[in-house]
């Protein structure tokens, strides 16, 4: 499997359009192959901003690229920036990559 994260430097003031944002967007990510699931992480807070990061789970790497490649992916971002004034951001997000090497779940946890 694959993950695919980008973590966001939300400036201060500014979480409450970040989460809006993501949750009224369309993301398409059910259609697309090889998709399993998606999470959206808010972290700790720093001077200048909040820490979030987007996380999909992909059954591997080419699927993961199959999306970056589609129509459908450059729809879902279409609305990726606020359109109405200043950034929400610190800088761009940072993507990070990583294929599943290990993995480990409780048989009954809750999902």
């Amino acid at each position: 499997m694959f993950i695919a994260m980008n973590r966001f430097q939300v400036r201060l003031g500014s979480e409450a359009a970040f989460e809006n944002l993501w949750a009224t967007r369309e993301s398409y990510l059910g259609a697309m192959p090889g998709f399993i699931e998606f999470h959206l992480l808010k972290g700790p807070k720093a001077e200048d901003h909040t820490l979030y990061s987007s996380h999909t789970t992909w059954v591997d790497r080419a699927a993961f690229e199959g999306w970056t490649k589609s129509e459908a992916f450059r729809k879902a971002h279409a609305r990726a920036d606020n359109k109405t004034g200043e950034s929400l951001y610190l800088g761009h997000p940072k993507f990070e990559g990583f294929e599943i090497i290990q993995s480990e779940r409780k048989s009954d946890a809750a999902a």
